[in-house]
């Protein structure tokens, strides 16, 4: 009885597209994973700038920045061969139907490793982080697979019913993570050095809000169509991906390096180099001690 009450939609992956909607969905796409590979580049050469005590997070956002950036290539290529240039226009083809399920299959990864990522220089440790780093990359998880259910899987994302039942499983997971997520990210911050404290809440800040940008631009299809919406479905989804992967995992890197020389300078830790944030020196380079020789 819903299924045939429910309503049709029209997926944005099959809108015809004028040539400056294609331009600026391209346009989108080109600049998030150029940003995405020197976030990669950065990454790769920076992970000696953290103790291993928090290089977890430093690796997990090389992780994230690796595998969005193939899913930024893989986009461009589908949407570059997806639409057919007709009569000024551009008119979507078979392949134009990877074009978002493409970005389903990077956040299934990415969106995890953004909250190991997090959870990485906050406070908890042993089991009490295995546990919460459990529940809620477990949970992040579901909340993609169920997204792309509605939005991919049922009907093809054309069923009003469909979009609105996953969108609200979805959503439920989207409660988990914030119900685990923020009272450990204000322990965190109650208990840490001041400027440490900062980095960390506007760490949170950013990824926890940018999150917004994912199930809003998930409900354009049920109340707008056209080509104009298909763009801003692109570009919210480029803009909101660079955000929580560039942007918060530079912050994160921030966090990590300001727990490294809290740690250094007060004898908990040992760091090879000075420790250097935005030209601010925080900590000397302190070598471990030398091993006793043998004999």
């Amino acid at each position: 009885m819903l299924l045939a009450a429910s309503a049709d939609v029209t997926a944005p992956e099959r809108v015809v597209l004028s040539s400056a909607q294609h331009d600026l969905i391209v346009f989108g796409i080109v600049v998030a994973g150029f940003a995405l590979v020197a976030q990669l580049l950065y990454n790769w050469t920076s992970l000696g700038e953290v103790s291993s005590r928090y290089r977890p997070a430093v690796l997990a956002s090389l992780c994230i920045a690796g595998v969005a950036s193939l899913s930024y290539l893989m986009v461009f290529l589908q949407v570059h061969s997806g639409y057919d240039y007709s009569g000024g226009s551009y008119v979507p083809n078979s392949e134009a139907l990877s074009t978002i399920t493409s970005r389903y299959m990077d956040w299934a990864v990415t969106v995890p490793l953004l909250m190991a990522e997090l959870l990485a220089v906050c406070t908890l440790v042993g089991r009490k982080l295995a546990g919460t780093r459990a529940v809620v990359m477990a949970a992040a998880f579901a909340m993609i697979v169920t997204g792309y259910l509605g939005d991919q899987v049922f009907k093809e994302g054309e069923s009003t019913f469909w979009l609105w039942l996953w969108w609200g499983v979805s959503m439920a997971c989207f409660v988990v993570i914030y119900a685990v997520l923020v009272p450990v990210v204000v322990t965190s911050v109650r208990s840490l050095p001041a400027d440490v404290r900062r980095g960390l809440g506007q760490a949170a800040t950013v990824l926890l809000s940018v999150f917004f940008v994912y199930p809003v631009v998930y409900l354009i299809p049920i109340f707008f169509d056209g080509g104009w919406w298909t763009t801003t479905i692109h570009v919210a989804f480029s803009a909101a991906d660079v955000i929580a992967k560039v942007g918060f995992g530079m912050l994160i890197h921030k966090v990590a390096k300001l727990r490294t020389a809290a740690d250094v300078a007060a004898g908990d830790e040992t760091h090879p180099e000075p420790v250097w944030v935005n030209s601010v020196h925080h900590s000397d380079g302190v070598s471990p001690p030398a091993r006793p020789a043998a004999g």
